[in-house]
């Protein structure tokens, strides 16, 4: 046994510690060397000297405390546990009550001596008492069904196993553990949270009295755990977790529930759900309801709202329970730990809640203790990191707080005694030598969780103080007129709006619930409180209007707005950051306007943000392919919208954003090739050996991905030769056509639309033999192809790509046989090859206009041919020069000396600012013709470039200057390195 972290307290009521340590010194010879033992002796005046209840238990059971001096907590518990596992389910009711009882008597003394001693950590006693817990309800649901069955009324699979466990699996039963129970963090002296459920047609003879049967057996569950006899009770039961438990029985069926949560489910029922797993009766059920469930506990979108739901259920509790010492305000005497200010439910509440905002999008947040919750938002930068530390250090003190309150007489109360002297006692079973050292670390901690409780729940942040804030809040309450009056026209025309009357109809209509957002009281009364921001954010924009005005489309796309409302209410940057772009962006304001949900990506952070990171483990956890789609498109169009508001906002630049956009199209690949391939393998079967993969080109190979790039896919297969057809599914095929199907079925994922449009355009025009080759090729013929007939142009494709997904030896072989492509064929050619393509496409695809960057003579394609043609030309002799972002070719072409510094030192700036203009106008405008550019966005093209143009360029006429002298440089350098260009072209 290892030694104790610390030795239990000294009593607080000596008399008492020496009374139990004198009743040992009567008994046997074992007693009395334990009473006598310093080790014995402290454990029983701890025991004696502070807890009745404890004191009882040590004279009940003086062979478990032996037990556990000798062989230590973990072995002492297995001997009290184990017989409930082993135990015979045929046994008479009265037979097994005093099982159940022994057990709990049992593992009670050996918890709280191994948690007062130190041996034990917190989580460890919770744990302990979870396991038991579950080890009770298992013997007493076997015994129970295996009495339905004696009598005729229901068939078991299993009904002469040995394990209780077994005994239920098919009986239609199942039990969920709810709160503590079900995080595996039980009280002391809790009473457990059951959800009792079953399924009509698993096991019962009749279907018909399956309802009653299953309540029956509820019933006597509830009986067999809390009736007091004379070997005590087990556990007090809840069952009022279950759904609306004023109208449904005992025990619900699984189909009922279902149908409840999906249309009248609430968010703390949703919040109960985050601690929901099986604990008895037939677990498999179990899981198999709680995952049909899992998107009314993870909703798709983030819903700030459940903060306001959850803080009236706390002022709810503060009213019924103040009594009880559920107080408003922090204190000592009569404090109640658990729903007090300051308290456990405070901090419960905090992870609940941001786990319910978060934990539709990210799997991980999903974690259902307390403490495991609290650590997952601060990793993913949910919670603040101090936040996260203070309130998991309250929570362990506040716990153990708990623990001592309710070992004192076995009592469910979480009620700091009102007197001093009880005060006293409950601080010195804590360890502390005096109260006003416990008082002090008391209220310290629960001052520290009152504060960050009320800045999630109680302060909600105002808009930044401005010479118009006091008008702002004049016209939130103005209206509701039904008609404009003067001074609120005169208010708007003094903000900057051009047409206040429109504005002010247009504001008239979202308030009185013209347009569907606004048609609820909440959603109305949320546009009431944002009103003051929303009119500041959007007079500031250069055409407030205009931006008005396309937020006023988006807000009549929305089904429903207390959601979004409260996503700005919540987060005042949020709504500046949305004005930001829907004044500057058409084309991200038309994004916007059909999917709102687009909004969610904003509260990520810049670049990728989460998206990434978390699309695989969502892919994952979908229940089915469609909802695997479904996650997926949802993630990306976020993702998305994200990285092009940063690269809109400056907040990241070409480079990050490129690298951002491949990553979140990495991820997007990589999560759902394995999900086409089983939903493929559950109707073809699968090719043993065989595997495909996926190899990305331009500019996601680069990772220099621009907003709405397409894709440039191959999809290459390989097996092992001579490999039979496919098996394991209703239908075989051969290798050939089985991978062709399945790379249709991969490209089908990437491109077909749903509710969240569709993933991205695939390219697969890079593929060997172009549009008439298969759709996905044989690792073979890839080899052969390249050998023998590709095209030089193929080739340099070459040099930008990426394999994104494959499993890793067929990575590796990939890898090679494009290296193998790259380095064999290389040379002199590759040089004139490269001049010769630029010229037919300057005389075949010249630019769309003065913008058109890509195309233009010395624009971003002949960056590009630079790069790759002299990385084909010199690949065989210096096959360090290889990358597939034209920015890192270029300077380790430079590094191998091939091309001079300063000429890659122009390209690399040539290239970046190219990539820049064209990324920010895709953003605004789209394709644009004309010469001029609109105001807004040649403000936004010289704020994104000015980094990469020299400071003296003011306005869009000398940026156009620039390009066209980085243009000439590029041209010169391209026909320096490469060859002279047809001068009628170029």
């Amino acid at each position: 046994m290892s030694p104790p972290r610390q030795l239990p307290p000294p009593p607080f009521d000596s008399a008492a510690a020496e009374a139990l340590i004198e009743s040992f010194r009567q008994r046997g010879a074992a007693e009395q060397a334990f009473a006598t033992s310093g080790r014995g002796r402290d454990l029983l005046a701890a025991l004696g000297g502070h807890s009745p209840y404890l004191t009882q238990l040590a004279g009940q059971e003086s062979g478990v405390l032996l037990r556990f001096t000798e062989r230590g907590p973990d072995d002492a518990l297995k001997l009290a546990t184990d017989p409930l596992r082993r135990a015979d389910a045929t046994a008479t009711r009265p037979a097994v009550a005093q099982a159940l009882r022994r057990a709990k008597r049992q593992a009670a003394l050996i918890v709280a001596a191994a948690d007062i001693t130190g041996i034990w950590t917190q989580d460890r006693a919770t744990a302990a008492l979870s396991t038991l817990a579950e080890a009770a309800l298992d013997y007493a649901c076997a015994h129970l069904l295996t009495e339905t069955a004696r009598r005729g009324e229901l068939r078991l699979p299993r009904g002469g196993a040995r394990d209780p466990r077994l005994v239920a699996r098919g009986s239609g039963l199942t039990i969920l553990g709810m709160g503590k129970l079900g995080g595996g963090e039980l009280n002391y002296s809790s009473d457990i949270d059951l959800m009792v459920l079953y399924e009509p047609s698993a096991a019962a003879y009749h279907m018909e009295q399956a309802g009653p049967l299953y309540v029956r057996l509820a019933r006597d569950l509830v009986r067999l755990m809390e009736e007091r006899t004379s070997d005590g009770y087990v556990f007090r039961t809840d069952l009022r977790l279950r759904p609306d438990p004023a109208a449904t029985p005992l025990a619900v069926s699984i189909p009922t529930a279902i149908a409840y949560y999906e249309s009248t489910g609430l968010n703390w029922e949703r919040a109960a759900m985050i601690k929901a797993r099986p604990v008895g009766g037939d677990r498999a059920l179990g899981e198999a309801f709680l995952t049909e469930i899992r998107p009314f506990t993870w909703r798709r979108h983030l819903d700030f709202a459940t903060i306001t739901d959850f803080h009236a259920i706390k002022g709810q509790i503060h009213a019924t329970h103040e009594a009880k010492g559920a107080h408003k305000t922090v204190q000592v005497e009569g404090h109640n730990v658990k729903l007090g200010r300051g308290g456990i439910r405070e901090i419960e509440f905090i992870a609940q809640v941001l786990q319910l905002i978060w934990g539709g999008r990210d799997p991980a947040l999903r974690d259902p203790t307390t403490l495991g919750a609290l650590a997952a938002l601060a990793a993913a930068e949910r919670l603040d990191h101090q936040a996260a530390a203070d309130l998991a250090k309250a929570y362990g003190f506040l716990r153990d707080v708990e623990h001592r309150l309710q070992m004192v007489d076995d009592r469910q109360t979480h009620q700091l005694p009102d007197d001093e002297s009880g005060l006293a006692r409950i601080a010195s079973f804590m360890g502390y030598p005096d109260l006003a050292e416990f008082t002090c670390i008391l209220t310290s901690h629960l001052s520290r969780v009152e504060m960050h409780y009320a800045s999630l729940f109680e302060r909600v942040p105002s808009a930044p103080a401005g010479n118009v804030q006091e008008q702002d809040s004049a016209l939130a309450l103005s209206f509701p007129a039904e008609q404009d009056d003067p001074q609120t026209l005169k208010h708007l025309a003094a903000m900057g709006f051009n047409d206040p009357a429109r504005v002010s109809a247009m504001i008239r209509g979202w308030r009185s619930g013209q347009a569907r957002a606004g048609r609820s009281e909440r959603a109305r009364e949320l546009l009431r409180l944002i009103l003051p921001s929303l009119l500041q954010a959007f007079a500031a924009q250069r055409e407030p209007d205009l931006a008005l005005g396309r937020f006023d489309a988006v807000l009549s796309r929305l089904s429903a707005g207390v959601q979004v409302l409260s996503l700005f209410h919540r987060n005042p940057a949020l709504l500046r950051r949305v004005a930001g772009i829907l004044g500057a962006a058409p084309a991200l304001a038309n994004h916007l306007a059909q999917s709102p949900a687009s909004l969610e990506g904003l509260l990520t952070g810049s670049g990728a943000g989460s998206a990434a990171s978390v699309l695989p483990s969502l892919v994952k956890s979908a229940r089915h392919f469609e909802e695997a789609l479904d996650n997926a498109r949802r993630l990306v169009t976020e993702g998305r919208f994200e990285i092009d508001a940063a690269a809109l906002e400056g907040l990241v630049d070409v480079d990050t954003a490129g690298l951002d956009r491949s990553a979140l199209a990495d991820a997007a690949i990589g999560a759902l090739l394995p999900q086409v391939t089983q939903e493929f393998a559950a109707r073809f079967g699968r090719i043993k050996g065989a595997s495909l993969g996926v190899m990305a080109l331009g500019k996601l190979g680069g990772r220099e991905m621009l907003p709405a790039s397409d894709l440039d896919l191959v999809l290459i297969y390989d097996h092992p030769d001579g490999v039979p057809d496919s098996s394991g599914g209703p239908r075989a095929l051969p290798p050939s056509t089985y991978f062709s199907r399945l790379a249709q079925q991969m490209v089908a994922a990437i491109t077909a639309p749903g509710a969240e449009g569709k993933l991205y355009e695939v390219d697969m025009r890079l593929r060997p033999s172009g549009n008439k080759g298969p759709v996905a090729t044989s690792l073979s013929s890839f080899r052969r192809y390249h050998q023998e007939s590709a095209w030089t142009w193929e080739r340099m494709a070459l040099t930008r790509s990426r394999c994104v997904a494959a499993p890793p030896a067929l990575r590796r072989r990939i890898q090679a046989a494009v290296r193998d492509a790259i380095t064999t064929h290389a040379g002199e050619k590759a040089l004139a090859d490269a001049v010769a393509m630029r010229s037919r496409m300057l005389r075949d695809l010249p630019p769309e206009g003065p913008w058109d960057v890509k195309a233009i003579p010395g624009g971003l394609v002949e960056v590009e041919f630079v790069a790759q043609a002299l990385q084909l030309a010199h690949a065989k002799d210096h096959p360090r020069i290889l990358s597939p972002t034209t920015r890192v070719a270029l300077a380790n072409l430079a590094k191998a000396r091939l091309l001079p510094r300063d000429e890659a030192k122009q390209l690399i700036g040539a290239d970046r600012l190219f990539r820049t203009v064209i990324g920010l106008l895709r953003l605004t405008v789209g394709r644009w013709r004309a010469d001029s550019l609109p105001a807004p966005v040649g403000a936004v093209l010289l704020r994104g470039t000015a980094g990469l143009i020299p400071p003296s360029v003011v306005d869009v006429a000398e940026l156009r200057q620039e390009i066209e002298a980085s243009a000439e440089r590029v041209r010169r350098i391209f026909e320096r390195r490469l060859g002279r260009l047809n001068g009628e072209h170029g």
